[in-house]
């Protein structure tokens, strides 16, 4: 399946809940270049992986990423057009699903139909994987139900569907940078042994993953790291060439910037060990990478390299862990956050027997602040004129959890002069804990829809 022509790939999302118009000036850089090019969109994190679990509880037929058609609508038939392929992570808890109805939407828009595959084996919540759970977690292993428990999955599968023929593929739980290394991987045909290789598209992927943030998103900070056009950010491209470097660039005309700052902010991002990255198809090492602006909004990122893939693969478990809490109530003018600690200490003393309570003053201490209220304690008063009492709490029981609200509401009279503005909620409240399980305890694999 070699082919020297370089590729493009091209990221529309970087978390569920993204920016739903940016695709299609990918999509148009991608057809304009006249090469091989792949979109990919990026929409799977651990809670919502766990939340898709739960909503397809609720209804069989979902469980997929919500705004699937919103994101694939303005693109879809444009990409079946020209040869654009699609790989992304928005099967979620539901591939299937998710490819059912891609397959619909392309019928919907005249499109031709799609050759969708589906890629299966991250999911390890059912019984026959309960014992190597048990093994792997020990005393870890929740005692509560489980929603939901994926194990991290690597390139290959995406490769082998791309190379069958897919148009499109719908993953759930694979790496994030497998998105990008998957599509490499059928592009070039590379061994699942040549490490360098793998390691660059690796981070190639791992670059791509969080949409904008290589771009100029999350990066921006007035007068110290300026970025043009902040509200038109141009989602990034990579050119990966056949040993495995890429130049990552965005789409002419959008805003935002890519510089050797973006890359390299990107570059470490969630990089617990620069010698070390680990992946389920690689170690990747950047200890010698460079990074080099090589032209207007063009950065070279070559000299990474690999190492033998881990033995093992990471599972994330989520469980049922009662209900979460939560109230908020606005003081104003003089002594508003003597008011505001006021009600704070009101509720504690309330609700002290039921759980302890997180409390935040919104506008003095909220973002530093810690579940023990250490930050709060420590912290000289600030006079604040506008303050947002935010409390919460967990317990695993739906009652004791519901009188936090009830208490919250009962400030308007009963707590300190002038609150206003009350907003509650309550939710199902979900628990997370990790490991690894040995590699031949996953079978990933695909299947084309027919």
């Amino acid at each position: 399946m070699a082919n020297p022509s370089p590729l493009l790939i091209g990221c529309a999302a970087g978390f569920s809940g993204d920016r739903l118009d940016a695709a299609a000036p990918v999509v148009q850089a991608l057809v304009d270049s006249g090469r091989p090019g792949v979109l990919i969109f990026e929409t799977l994190a651990e809670r919502t992986l766990a939340l898709a679990q739960l909503a397809r509880r609720a209804n069989p037929d979902a469980g997929y990423e919500p705004l699937l058609d919103e994101l694939l609508r303005p693109v879809l038939a444009q990409c079946l057009e020209h040869g654009v392929r699609i790989v992304s992570n928005f099967g979620a808890a539901n591939p299937r699903g998710a490819a059912l109805r891609i397959q619909q939407l392309a019928a919907e828009l005249g499109a031709r139909r799609p050759r969708v595959a589906v890629v299966h084996g991250d999911d390890l919540s059912g019984a026959q994987h309960r014992a190597v759970l048990e093994q792997a977690l020990g005393s870890s292993m929740p005692a509560q139900p489980i929603v939901s428990a994926n194990a991290y999955i690597g390139a290959e599968p995406i490769a082998q569907a791309l190379c069958a023929g897919a148009d499109i593929v719908v993953c759930g739980r694979v790496a994030d940078p497998a998105l990008v290394l998957g599509p490499a991987l059928a592009h070039y045909g590379w061994c699942m042994d040549d490490w360098d290789r793998l390691a660059r598209a690796t981070m190639a992927g791992h670059l791509l993953e969080c949409g904008a943030q290589v771009t100029g998103g999350y990066f921006a900070d007035p007068g110290y790291k300026d970025v043009p056009g902040l509200a038109r950010l141009g989602y990034p491209i990579a050119e990966i060439d056949a040993d495995g470097h890429c130049t990552l660039t965005k789409p002419p005309g959008t805003g935002g910037r890519v510089d050797e700052r973006t890359v390299k902010e990107q570059l470490l991002y969630e990089l617990h060990d620069p010698a070390a990255y680990l992946t389920p198809d690689v170690v990747a090492d950047i200890t010698q990478a460079s990074v080099a602006q090589v032209g207007s909004d063009r950065v070279h990122l070559q000299g990474v390299r690999g190492h033998a893939r881990p033995p093992s693969l990471k599972v994330n478990v989520c469980f049922e862990s009662g209900w979460f809490a939560e109230g908020e109530i606005s003081y104003a003018g003089a002594r508003a956050e003597e008011r505001a600690r006021l009600a704070g200490d009101v509720l504690r003393e309330r609700l002290a027997s039921v759980a302890p309570l997180r409390v935040d003053l919104i506008g003095v201490a909220s973002v530093w602040g810690d579940d023990a209220g250490r930050w709060l304690a420590v912290q000289a008063s600030q006079g604040a004129q506008d303050v947002r009492l935010r409390v919460a709490l967990q317990h695993r029981d739906h009652a004791s959890a519901q009188r936090l609200v009830r208490e919250v509401t009962a400030l308007y009279c009963c707590g300190p002069a002038g609150g206003g503005g009350v907003r509650t909620a309550m939710r199902p409240r979900l628990g997370t804990v990790s490991c690894l399980v040995p590699r031949e305890a996953v079978n990933p694999g695909y299947t084309l829809l027919d």
